[in-house]
């Protein structure tokens, strides 16, 4: 017994040593490892490349304040029609100038070249139809977020800030002027690299908080329960989001835009990266230049007349950016800029139909046109939530809501004959309103009289309102330029 009992202390014995030894091993491991890391995180940003990062990296280092969030509201008061309205079909009125399209000229798109598959870059991927690459600097790569608070934002931008960033930035420049990005592409950009380096997302946006902050946005970060919740300061209003209001401007959290769950509080700082002063523009003044990933579509409606066929072809790769849109205000996409070969394909089936006709026979084409081709279905039900689209994705799509028609009338009116048009947004439904010579239901702005044109009031002819809305004053007009 005394045999076993003492075996067993030696085995014990040997045990415990055996233990011990694997404690200060596991110690000098993790001590190791933790001096590796702040060599990393904090052993090469003691000289700043750019001075303005000392100045900004102190800055970070005061008391942040805390703000509480306030959501935008949505695009509508109420929610829109579930079913439209519809009249009995009146022939058009040859009233008018005759009418005479010439076909533009169409701008030479992006074709995907057997070349572009090759790269070679650190970082690779896919960019809305083209491929695209970026070498990234190790320290760019290795960096993390730790520890999770205020101490850990500071050593992320140190670590970056004395990274060899600058080559990415060029990068980033160059490839946002060949594709004619505009803000928005730019921001998405840096998402898709952030997303390619990172598995964690809080590094993502602090990665793009960095980048963009270089690239001169307004950008900030703030804290949320030890999370990085990224902010943009938009020239356009982000509905259905939460804002906050620091030093009398608003950052938007635009990645919790028709967020269930509130962000509430966020702890943040006040003062701004200097000469980083431009806020996030949605506007697109160029449609971007993607590859073409064509889809073909056959747009169809009738008349007592006949049957009246538009074919059209569409780049889904646009169609798959456009998508990425936030809500922002409808300025932005009545007067974005209309693919140069999709206007073609629209223009070229409608002219075969109205050339050498009367102004008003014409217009009332048109809108017949945009009434008839598409199904009537409300954003909640298409797409589980509020969207608008740009012009070219109410053609892809099979359906689509009043605001969509009005977007799409009222550019193909604006571009094919240069009349005045405006926006006219109600409680609960848009339409659209033409500056032309002619009698019926009308909206006045500013000095000016509008003659109504609504896309959605199935078989309405021009100057014909919905009953519910001609002793109704409009909210809001949006001007197209």
């Amino acid at each position: 017994m005394q045999i076993i009992e003492d075996g067993v202390l030696k085995l014990f014995r040997l045990f415990g040593l055996f233990s011990l030894l694997l404690v200060f091993l596991s110690f000098s491991l993790k001590a190791e490892s933790f001096a590796d890391f702040k060599r990393t995180q904090i052993g090469s940003f003691e000289e700043f490349k750019d001075k303005r990062d000392q100045e900004f990296n102190k800055y970070l280092q005061e008391q942040w304040r805390e703000y509480e969030a306030y959501t935008t509201p949505k695009f509508f008061e109420k929610p829109k029609p579930k079913n439209i309205e519809s009249l009995q079909e009146t022939p058009s009125k040859e009233i008018g100038p005759r009418v005479d399209i010439s076909l533009p000229t169409i701008e030479k798109k992006r074709e995907e070249k057997k070349e572009e598959k090759v790269i070679h870059k650190d970082v690779e991927f896919n960019f809305f139809g083209t491929l695209v690459g970026f070498n990234i600097d190790q320290k760019i790569k290795n960096v993390r977020f730790y520890p999770k608070n205020q101490n850990g934002i500071i050593s992320f931008f140190g670590v970056m800030a004395s990274s060899d960033y600058e080559q990415l930035i060029d990068s980033v420049q160059k490839i946002a002027a060949e594709m004619q990005l505009n803000d928005w592409g730019v921001f998405q950009l840096v998402t898709a690299i952030s997303k390619h380096i990172y598995v964690k997302p809080d590094e993502e946006q602090l990665f793009k908080w960095f980048i963009l902050t270089k690239l001169s946005y307004d950008v900030k970060i703030g804290l949320v329960q030890n999370h990085i919740v990224l902010l943009e300061n938009s020239k356009q209003t982000i509905f259905a989001t939460p804002r906050y209001k620091i030093e009398d401007t608003y950052y938007y959290a635009i990645d919790y835009q028709n967020s269930k769950s509130s962000l509430g509080r966020l702890y943040t700082y006040d003062k701004k990266y200097p000469e980083a002063v431009k806020k996030l523009d949605f506007t697109m003044p160029k449609t971007p230049n993607l590859v073409q990933s064509l889809l073909k579509k056959k747009l169809t409606f009738s008349n007592q007349a006949g049957r009246y066929d538009v074919d059209v072809s569409i780049n889904k790769n646009l169609i798959d950016f456009m998508n990425t849109y936030p809500q922002v205000d409808y300025d932005v996409y009545f007067n974005a800029a209309f693919d140069s070969s999709v206007y073609n394909d629209v223009i070229t089936g409608l002219r075969k139909y109205i050339n050498g006709k009367k102004a008003l026979y014409s217009l009332n084409f048109i809108l017949h046109f945009v009434q008839k081709s598409f199904k009537y279905q409300r954003d909640d039900e298409q797409f589980g939530k509020d969207k608008v689209m740009f012009a070219e994705e109410t053609l892809y799509y099979d359906s689509s809501d009043c605001e969509d028609r009005a977007i799409l009338f009222g550019k193909l009116v604006k571009k094919i004959f240069d009349y005045g048009v405006v926006g006219v947004k109600y409680k609960d439904h848009m339409t659209t309103a033409l500056s032309v010579p002619l009698n019926g239901d009308m909206v006045t702005v500013g000095t000016r009289k509008y003659v109504i044109a609504d896309p959605t009031y199935i078989n309405a002819n021009i100057g014909l309102n919905m009953p519910k809305y001609r002793n109704i004053q409009p909210e809001s007009f949006i001007k197209l330029k």
